[in-house]
């Protein structure tokens, strides 16, 4: 993949992509269609909360919604799309909703905050990311609101190259590693030299699904969730219950899982998957991350395509049942953060 202008990440060798993510050469010939390539880093986006709403535009602007909540006594809710090892990125983007102050501490009282995954790999420091985002937890919930955090594909990957290494694992087409892939996917090795015991305990007890005033909270635009049970708690403890089993096949499965994307794009068969997922899990509109809003438009062919319009903030589609958040900080993107519910 091509150098990252902030990080000095080196580029990535040319691979194939097994089950939704790409492998090294261990990899047979002939393997799956790419599917998840890395990102190209020069797609120009407007921040959601300064954006202004020009002309005919696929993606929508976020309208902050007024302060109070649904629920008597909480505070507003507030998600945030993939933040991917850009510490810094994030930090702005948190004090200019007000969220946090200069020192980088929690300033929003009884707020609400999800993390919708994918805290780590392509940017330079992930563990930075997952230890703000482990100190908000602790502020947010001393001052009456909360900070949570769901699990990403890459938090998986991390998991796995971590636990596993180079241990084989069948691919679908062949073996591969969780090492190979976390790498060919922007893993980075200061990451991993700083990844300390506490933080693979957190990463392994991340729920995998959420529900906050009536939206469903996912990282992947998929319906793997669905293979885990049917409610929001069956999910999450299947899930971490297959971690502590700490099996690398089990493993490597559910991250090939949470890396499929596009269930909601299609037309038809689009509206109905997340119908699906909401009849079975409650909400009334699903909101994720995972897919880059250019990629998931089909304006680049793939997430290192070298041009896309830019984008000014949350992508509501699916007849406007599905919310995504991912505006694609790896591209040289702002991190999105959006107020829920959007007023259009």
């Amino acid at each position: 993949m091509p150098p990252d202008p902030r990080s000095g990440a080196a580029a990535a060798p040319a691979v194939s992509a097994v089950g939704g993510a790409e492998v090294r050469g261990s990899v047979e010939e002939g393997g799956m269609p790419e599917e998840y390539t890395p990102t190209a880093r020069d797609l120009p986006v407007v921040g959601a909360a300064e954006a202004v709403e020009t002309g005919p535009e696929p993606t929508m602007v976020d309208v902050p919604a007024p302060a109070s909540s649904e629920n008597e006594g909480e505070g507003p809710l507030y998600v945030v799309g993939d933040v991917h090892g850009y510490l810094e990125e994030l930090r702005a983007a948190l004090r200019q909703f007000g969220i946090i102050d200069t020192d980088n501490r929690w300033i929003a009282g009884n707020a609400r905050l999800w993390f919708l995954g994918d805290f780590t790999d392509r940017g330079p420091d992930g563990i930075g990311v997952i230890d703000l985002v482990m100190q908000l937890s602790a502020e947010a919930a001393a001052a009456g609101g909360y900070c949570k955090a769901l699990m990403g594909n890459h938090e998986l990957l991390l998991l796995g190259a971590k636990r596993f290494g180079d241990t084989p694992v069948n691919s679908g087409a062949g073996t591969a590693s969780f090492q190979a892939a976390w790498l060919l996917n922007g893993g980075q090795r200061t990451d991993m030299e700083r990844l300390a015991d506490h933080h693979v305990q957190w990463i392994s007890r991340l729920d995998a699904m959420a529900l906050a005033d009536n939206h469903l909270l996912v990282h992947s635009d998929a319906s793997g969730y669905l293979d885990h049970g049917s409610t929001i708690e069956d999910v999450n403890d299947a899930i971490t219950e297959a971690l502590q089993r700490n099996d690398a096949e089990e493993t490597w499965d559910l991250f090939r899982k949470f890396t499929k994307r596009f269930a909601f794009r299609e037309e038809t068969a689009g509206p109905a998957a997340v119908r699906e997922l909401l009849d079975t899990f409650g909400g009334t509109r699903i909101v994720h991350g995972h897919s880059p809003i250019p990629y998931l438009l089909g304006e680049v062919d793939s997430e290192d395509g070298e041009s896309a319009p830019a984008v000014t903030g949350p992508h509501v589609y699916a007849d406007g049942l599905a919310i995504a958040m991912d505006g694609g900080v790896t591209m040289g993107a702002k991190l999105l953060i959006a107020q829920l519910p959007l007023v259009q």
